[in-house]
C-alpha cells in the first residue's frame, strides 16, 4: 500500500480509502467487519462514513455505519493505527435543527458521532454538503472550536461548488480559522464536469487533497451494465439516468481496451485513470463483500501512462 499526505495536514492517508456506505444498508455487521479487516490487511488505514449512513433503508435511523466502525475498532484495539473521517450536515433528529451546518447542528452531531464512534477524537470532520441557509463563519468557528477543543484534528467539505469553498478558504484565512484541507467530490471518469470546471484548480491551487467518491460510477465503471443488460441493485435506477447513454458506454468500451492491455480490470483502471492524476489523494471505495473489496485493492500502485490518459480523457471529454 502507498501511503500521501491529505492536504496540507501532516496525516499520512493510504490512497485507497474505505468507504462505508454500504454498512447496515446492503452489508449487515458481520460483512462490514470482514471488509475493514481485509483492507487494514491490504495496508488501508484511510475510512470515511458519516453520521447519515445509511438513514435511507428501511429500519435504518442512521448512525448504523458509524456504530459498526466503532465496535469494529473496539473488538480490533486498533483506533491508534485508523485514519478515521466522518461527515455532518444531514437530518439526524427531528426538528428544523435535525440538519444543516449551523453551531448547534454541528457540535451535537460530533458528540453523537463520537459516542457512536467509541473514540475521543475524529481525524477528519467533513461537512456533508454547503448550508445556505448557514453563514460560513458560523459553520467554520463551530468547527474551529472542536479542533481547539481536541475532538476534531482536521476539517474537510464534500459536495462543495467552487465558489463556495473558495469563499470557505477566504474566511479561515481571513479570521484565523481552521481551514478546509480536503475535498470530497463526486468524481469518476465518466463524471469529470462537475469536478474538473473550479474545484480541481481550486484544489491544486490551494493544496486541498482529494478524495473522490464514486470513483466507479456506482458500478457503472466496474463492466457489469451493458447496453443489453441492467443487474439488479439498490442503485440501479440511478445509473441508467446518468450513465447508460451512446456517451457512457463509449467511455466503458475504452476503459476495457485499456484495462485488457494492462491486464487490469475495468474497475481497477478507473481506479488507476484517478490515483494517476497528482491532485488525487485518494478515491473512496465500497464493498459488499471482501472479494470486491480485493478487486479495488488491485489498482493500488497502478499509474497509466501518458497515452492511456489521453485515450481515457478524450472519449470522456466534458467540455
Amino acid at each position: 500500500m502507498n501511503y500521501r499526505r491529505l492536504g496540507r495536514t501532516g496525516l499520512k492517508v493510504s490512497e485507497l480509502c474505505l468507504g462505508t456506505m454500504q454498512f447496515g444498508w446492503t452489508a449487515d455487521e458481520a460483512t462490514g467487519f470482514a471488509v475493514m479487516d481485509a483492507f487494514v490487511e491490504a495496508g488501508g488505514n484511510f475510512i470515511d462514513t458519516a453520521d447519515v449512513y445509511s438513514r435511507w433503508s428501511p429500519g435504518n435511523p442512521g448512525g448504523v455505519a458509524e456504530g459498526i466502525i466503532g465496535r469494529w475498532m473496539k473488538a480490533r484495539g486498533n483506533r491508534g493505527t485508523i485514519v478515521l473521517a466522518t461527515k455532518a450536515r444531514g437530518q439526524m433528529w427531528d426538528g428544523p435543527n435535525g440538519e444543516g451546518l449551523s453551531r448547534g447542528h454541528l457540535i451535537r452531531a460530533c458528540e453523537d458521532s463520537l459516542r457512536r464512534l467509541d473514540t475521543d477524537t475524529i481525524d477528519l470532520y467533513q461537512t456533508h454538503a454547503f448550508d445556505p441557509e448557514t453563514p460560513i463563519d458560523e459553520t467554520l468557528r463551530a468547527l474551529d472550536d472542536l479542533v481547539r477543543a481536541g475532538k476534531v484534528r482536521t476539517i474537510g467539505a464534500s459536495n462543495y461548488p467552487g465558489w463556495r469553498l473558495a469563499k470557505a478558504l477566504w474566511t479561515s484565512d481571513k479570521l484565523g480559522l481552521a481551514r478546509y484541507d480536503s475535498l470530497q467530490p463526486h468524481y469518476n471518469l465518466a463524471h469529470r464536469a462537475e469536478f474538473e470546471r473550479e474545484l480541481k484548480p481550486l484544489c491544486e491551487a490551494e493544496g486541498v487533497g482529494v478524495i473522490p467518491y464514486s470513483p466507479l460510477a456506482a458500478g457503472f465503471l466496474t463492466g457489469k451494465y451493458r447496453r443489453d443488460t441492467v443487474p439488479a441493485s439498490a442503485r440501479a435506477d440511478a445509473i441508467q439516468k446518468r450513465y447508460l447513454n451512446d456517451r457512457g458506454f463509449a467511455i466503458l468500451d475504452r476503459l476495457e481496451a485499456v484495462a485488457k492491455g494492462r491486464s487490469l480490470t475495468p474497475a481497477q483502471a478507473a481506479l488507476a485513470w484517478l490515483l494517476t492524476q497528482p491532485v488525487i489523494t485518494a478515491p473512496i471505495v465500497g464493498a459488499n463483500s471482501p472479494e470486491q473489496l480485493r478487486e479495488s485493492l488491485g489498482a493500488v500502485g497502478v499509474r497509466l501512462s501518458a497515452e492511456e490518459m489521453d485515450e481515457l480523457n478524450k472519449i470522456s471529454a466534458w467540455e
